[in-house]
């Protein structure tokens, strides 16, 4: 009798210690979040590094107390820049995984499809480096602006027609160039980063002589800059990923291209990895870029110095910022969800958020098509004696921008 007692007391606690995690979900345990990043493929440098980062913000958040006393976890799916794998992976994240909000989101066609499926469920996304424009814009998901209690997409990070402001000014005020050759893959952000810099030449006075596009993953793109180099531009525009980015300026270098200035707009030129892979040929090469660790924002140095402790000597550049950002952002939401961790719940406390982060201020707005969309300003960046250093604007400046270019010099040197 006494052992069916003991027996039947240990299946009621067995019960009710299921039954507590199990159906509460919201009171014990770790908080999961889900995370889309291209881990594998061609564009998992990008992916690792932003996961890098993510990691470093979850370990500081769960150090100082996690959430409400509770560990914040990230469920990672690796998308492998294809966008039907990011859809499926998004998929999974909300109906396997059952995570109440996603964050990540690195290439815009990846990040695009998944937005559709956190759209279709309901389901908040914090994208940090997506920036085709649409993917904030109600309407690509057939929404109307007045529909924002129904759209579910927010971005950190600013869209990719954006990401050049900072660099026409420096064009327009010292380059001052006269003609312009645009190069970009033939993807989304490609495509409309491109567009982007073309009206932006069109308002600055500078003639648009040429423009080509290729496909990722191109290894030859000889044809493709010798055409270039035929019309003389004063400015090389080139939108692409690290690979592709190496490979253009490691091929322009063979082939004795020497415009004024090579300029790249973000994504792969701010990589370290472009400066290895490209060697010689990414000497004095400027870019836009989103942040720099020189920037005078609170904790931006100690963030990008954590990082290079953490991992071996490699360095973060703006995409590690954002995911770092972001997992603080996602930390800040909620815990102002009050231990009630819904879709809805999240969203309402996505729409108030309002916070200084490493990459800069936080707040999600409406302008033009766009809403819950952070506004914020860009930078311009210099491969200088091997290190990306900040050019401008002058006053943020941490070296001089080097400028004119003897490039038979720079490209010379050991």
């Amino acid at each position: 009798m006494k052992f069916s007692k003991f027996i039947l007391t240990g299946f009621l606690t067995v019960i009710f210690i299921v039954g507590f995690n199990g159906c509460s979900g919201e009171k014990v345990g770790p908080i999961k979040i889900g995370v889309l990043l291209p881990l594998t493929g061609s564009k998992a440098n990008f992916g690792q590094m932003e996961k890098n980062a993510f990691e470093m913000a979850k370990e500081k958040i769960n150090k100082a107390g996690g959430i409400s006393g509770r560990k914040l976890e990230f469920v990672y799916e690796d998308d492998i820049g294809r966008p039907d794998v990011g859809r499926a992976g998004a998929e999974k994240l909300i109906t396997v995984d059952k995570v109440p909000l996603i964050t990540g989101g690195y290439s815009s066609s990846v990040t695009f499809a998944a937005a559709a499926v956190a759209q279709q469920y309901k389901v908040p996304f914090l994208v940090n480096t997506g920036s085709v424009d649409k993917i904030t814009e109600p309407s690509a998901f057939n929404l109307t602006k007045k529909d924002s209690n129904e759209f579910y997409i927010y971005r950190l990070n600013p869209p990719v027609s954006e990401y050049a402001s900072g660099l026409e000014e420096l064009l327009k005020k010292v380059v001052k160039p006269k003609t312009v050759f645009i190069i970009h893959e033939n993807t989304a952000f490609g495509t409309k980063g491109a567009s982007s810099f073309r009206k932006s030449c069109a308002k600055l006075g500078f003639k648009v002589v040429g423009e080509e596009s290729y496909t990722t993953g191109t290894v030859d793109f000889k044809p493709l800059l010798l055409n270039a180099k035929k019309v003389h531009p004063d400015v090389v525009y080139m939108v692409s990923y690290v690979m592709d980015a190496a490979m253009l300026m490691k091929q322009a270098r063979q082939l004795n291209f020497t415009p004024k200035l090579f300029v790249g707009a973000g994504a792969g030129f701010t990589m370290p990895a472009f400066e290895k892979n490209a060697g010689p040929a990414s000497r004095r090469v400027v870019s836009a870029t989103l942040w720099h660790q020189a920037l005078p924002i609170k904790g931006a140095k100690k963030f990008y110095d954590d990082y290079v402790k953490k991992y071996g000597g490699n360095e973060p550049d703006y995409h590690g910022a954002e995911a770092y950002s972001s997992a603080m952002v996602v930390a800040n939401v909620l815990k102002r969800c009050k231990g009630n961790y819904s879709p809805e719940t999240i969203k309402k406390a996505l729409d108030k958020t309002d916070m200084m982060t490493i990459f800069g201020h936080v707040k999600f707005q409406s302008y033009d098509s766009k809403i819950h969309q952070n506004k914020m300003k860009t930078y311009v960046v210099q491969w200088i004696n091997g290190n990306l250093k900040l050019i401008w604007p002058k006053n943020l400046a941490n070296a001089m921008f080097e400028y004119p270019i003897n490039w038979e010099k720079v490209w010379a040197q050991k």
